[in-house]
């Protein structure tokens, strides 16, 4: 999946940036994109993550950095093939437990908890 910067910078928001509205109050939430199916001891599928503000106004999806500079700046929406990957990001997020959606259009809301909100750093 790409986006066209020009066009989507409002509502896309890096890992830092991220990190950053969860700890302000803003929720992530994963969203199943293709049904997920299990193949040789691990789920793999399609999911990605936004950040919602709290009164559902502020939606900004995850991307991944940028890899060239290039006149025609390209960034990708940030897909996680496995909820390995997922539940690791979450995991760097702060999260201590998470839901993943199995199904394409499912979709799971999580909040820090408080203590992680208010003193998390990195």
């Amino acid at each position: 999946m790409s986006v066209d910067l020009r066009k989507e910078a409002p509502n896309v928001v890096t890992e830092p940036e991220f990190r950053k509205l969860l700890r302000m109050g803003y929720q992530a939430q994963v969203l199943c994109e293709g049904d997920a199916y299990y193949k040789a001891a691990v789920w793999y599928g399609e999911w990605t993550v936004r950040v919602v503000s709290g009164d559902g106004t502020v939606e900004k999806i995850l991307v991944a950095y940028p890899r060239s500079r290039g006149e025609e700046q390209q960034i990708k929406i940030k897909v996680f093939k496995t909820i390995n990957g997922c539940a690791s990001f979450m995991h760097r997020m702060g999260f201590a437990d998470f839901t993943v959606p199995f199904f394409e259009g499912g979709q799971s809301i999580h909040t820090l908890p408080d203590q992680v909100a208010d003193t998390r750093d990195s």
